[in-house]
């Protein structure tokens, strides 16, 4: 029988499997290898019934493992201070970050709930019938991160992959809350690019952004790092790192912030003089002005 994981090119070298070659169940559990998660997996559509996962879904597997044990310490330190912590999904989607940190750390601890939120009413049901199904502390709630109802103390907030100002979205409730973590993976940030079409065009630095390979690149990159300030300015100790390698998502940058303080007036300015630069003002910082404290206030004025 021919080998079917190798196919010969004109000149006669192998080539490697195709990309989208199923994954065997040791791999996956690899990569989670609590008991509680092949269940979860399985419901979600990631594996199926032997254990098997298809590339794509090998790359979301790895995306939220990483996630996940990044997110670790601060949720094994909330648990630690918080008899009943709140954990928010933002942007949930089919809910696989938030149902994975309901099914192991908090089932593990015995408390603790996940609270969803998704805007599209078809993907509120699954999830909901896949927490029912499993028995996890998982509610799903149908509307924007802005309106949801929330608990008024709120531990955690994450986001993976909420494009666009979904992210900020996330961003804003948890500040707005207080939340003690706040974490998110942005996708597709497309609101600076359109605002730096209209930023004046004769300034030492705008030609970083006149084409528009490069206004939609470097207003990708000037976005999260407004959004870096903007924790940093309202109490959080922020750490930008990588989620995971480019093979497995080109939107993989964990913006991670500690609440440690009330604001901080050096990354105020700092975002401040940034944005007077660009000559833009985006949804981010409006949304936050009626929590901006009077001392930062008269720092803009």
């Amino acid at each position: 029988m021919a080998d079917r994981t190798k196919r010969p090119t004109r000149a006669g070298t192998p080539r490697p499997a195709p990309a989208r070659a199923s994954i065997a169940a040791s791999d996956v559990r690899r990569l989670l290898d609590d008991p509680a998660a092949p269940p979860l997996l399985r419901l979600l559509g990631l594996v199926t019934e032997r254990g098997g996962a298809s590339a794509d879904s090998h790359r979301k597997i790895k995306q939220i493992s990483h996630f996940m044990r990044l997110l670790e310490p601060a949720v094994t330190d909330t648990l630690a201070r918080h008899e009943a912590p709140v954990f928010v999904d933002a942007a949930a989607g089919k809910g696989y970050l938030g149902l994975l940190l309901a099914a192991l750390p908090l089932r593990a601890a015995g408390r603790g709930r996940v609270v969803g939120i998704e805007r599209r009413d078809d993907l509120v049901g699954t999830v909901e019938r896949v927490a029912t199904d499993l028995t996890l502390p998982f509610e799903a709630v149908h509307a924007s991160t802005l309106d949801a109802p929330l608990p008024e103390r709120i531990h955690g907030v994450f986001a993976l992959h909420a494009c666009d100002l979904a992210t900020d979205e996330a961003i804003v409730r948890g500040i707005l809350a207080g939340a003690d973590t706040i974490a998110v993976v942005p996708c597709c940030q497309a609101e600076l690019a359109r605002l730096l079409g209209d930023a004046p065009r004769d300034t030492a630095i705008s030609p970083l952004w006149r084409g528009a390979w490069h206004r939609r690149e470097f207003g990708a990159h000037a976005t999260n790092v407004i959004r870096a300030l903007t924790l940093e300015a309202y109490g959080y100790q922020v750490t930008v790192t990588e989620l995971a390698g480019w093979e497995h998502s080109l939107k993989n940058e964990l913006i991670l912030g500690r609440r440690v303080g009330r604001y901080h007036l050096g990354a105020w300015r700092q975002r401040q003089e940034l944005l007077e630069a660009l000559g833009v003002s985006p949804w981010l910082v409006g949304a936050l002005d009626a929590a901006t404290p009077p001392e930062l206030r008269a720092a803009h004025d």
